[in-house]
């Protein structure tokens, strides 16, 4: 399912747990590190589609998590040419995506990466919220940021304080009680840009186009 532009709806998911460390993990077979994510279903809803892939791809239920945040709009990334298919070139320009920021309240034993017969991820880790991005495939790493800085706002102010001591800044004062990110300030692309405003979720509901293929892509 595309939109009009060519991008296929998509969530993504950053799951804390108790420290607000993040589950990372690593996709099957590969040497690669990511967030849980994926596809749309016509006539889903993005929270819809985020409880099924957080359930297909880390054995988690509802009332495992509690949903903590989301991205106002959706943020897309252009997926390069050598990762598409060739009939669907032309048609399929990327992801756009809604993320979401969850509190585990389960314990790790919840988790179970074999929860269907096709596993997504072969091992997984927490990690610090501001997770190295060197590991993430490179066209998804300007996503990664966006989100995790929109999103950092939501995190408890405890978490801020501790980070600052330990790096030693001279100005612990984050805008709105969020960590500071190591990335620097975050540009939005043009494609982050044109947004819902333009288009709202109506790209959600529309049919998928019989002639467009989806890609076979590392893109979730």
């Amino acid at each position: 399912m595309l939109d009009r532009e060519g991008f296929r709806p998509n969530v993504g998911i950053i799951l804390l747990n108790h420290k607000n460390q993040v589950f990372w993990g690593k996709r099957i077979r590969t040497h690669s590190w990511q967030f849980p994510q994926g596809g749309i279903k016509y006539g889903e809803s993005p929270e819809q589609a985020m409880f099924r892939e957080l359930h297909e791809e880390v054995g988690l239920l509802r009332e495992h998590v509690r949903i903590v945040a989301r991205t106002r709009d959706w943020l897309r990334y252009e997926v390069p040419d050598h990762y598409i298919r060739r009939e669907a070139r032309g048609h399929y320009r990327g992801q756009k995506q809604i993320w979401f920021l969850l509190q585990l309240l389960g314990h790790d034993t919840d988790l179970n990466l074999r929860a269907t017969d096709h596993p997504e991820f072969d091992a997984w880790r927490w990690n610090d919220y501001w997770v190295p991005l060197e590991s993430v495939i490179e066209f998804k790493r300007g996503v990664y940021q966006l989100a995790l800085q929109e999103l950092s706002r939501f995190l408890p102010r405890a978490q801020a304080g501790n980070r600052f001591l330990r790096s030693g800044s001279r100005d612990p004062r984050p805008r709105e009680g969020a960590p500071r990110s190591p990335y620097g300030a975050v540009a939005r692309s043009a494609h982050a840009q044109d947004v819902a405003a333009q288009q709202g979720d109506a790209a959600l509901t529309e049919p998928p186009s019989p002639s467009v293929a989806t890609p076979s892509c590392p893109d979730g």
